[in-house]
């Protein structure tokens, strides 16, 4: 037996989610359709407010309601430091900490040749374009993820903005808090020992 349109419909759009198979998405839309009909008009609206309210910040790339977003607005951040993410996700997670008071650069992916992605793909050129207008800037701390792919992101990066006189940093990888040695696999080991510091 066919599920009725609609709900087939809602079925094939939960599953073009990340992460969503066809049970989870099937027991997504028969939520939905459980739900009050004000909670779904406040979900459907959510979702076209995320795509209609929403724009990449012209200076940084970040997702906000204003361009210039607040980040970049802000003249008290400390404006020597860059801090280059892969996802806007990724300036959430950062800020959140309360630790880092300099600016950030949204790149939107990482390089990768096996799927075709290139610095063209990337927001590499604005990120260079705004080293050269913006002489305060001082350190570039590189953030893309411990993957292959962000790994030479970020020595691509670094090949790029050395020349220019700007100090380059990666974020430390290595041993998580509460971590046990003995689980850990070699590269995490690796990682931690070469990003060893001073006590």
């Amino acid at each position: 037996m066919q599920y009725p349109e609609p709900i087939a419909k809602l079925i094939d759009s939960f599953m073009k989610l990340p992460g969503i198979g066809s049970k989870t998405a099937t027991r997504l839309a028969f939520y939905v359709v459980d739900m009050n009909e004000d909670d779904v008009k406040g979900f459907a609206k959510s979702l076209e407010a995320s795509k209609n309210d929403l724009r990449y910040c012209s200076i940084c790339g970040n997702l906000t309601e204003e361009d210039p977003c607040e980040i970049c607005q802000d003249k008290t951040r400390d404006q020597s430091t860059i801090l280059v993410v892969e996802q806007p996700k990724d300036v959430m997670v950062m800020e959140k900490m309360n630790q880092y008071r300099g600016l950030y650069h949204v790149l939107h992916g990482v390089l990768s040749p096996i799927e075709g992605i290139g610095p063209e793909d990337l927001n590499v050129s604005s990120l260079i374009k705004r080293l050269q207008q913006n002489e305060a800037v001082k350190e570039v701390i590189v953030a893309t993820n411990a993957t292959p792919e962000g790994e030479s992101t970020a020595m691509y990066l670094s090949k790029l903005i050395k020349p220019a006189g700007i100090k380059v940093t990666r974020l430390a990888h290595g041993l998580s808090m509460g971590a046990d040695i003995e689980y850990a696999d070699e590269m995490t080991l690796f990682k931690a020992v070469e990003g060893r510091t001073e006590l």
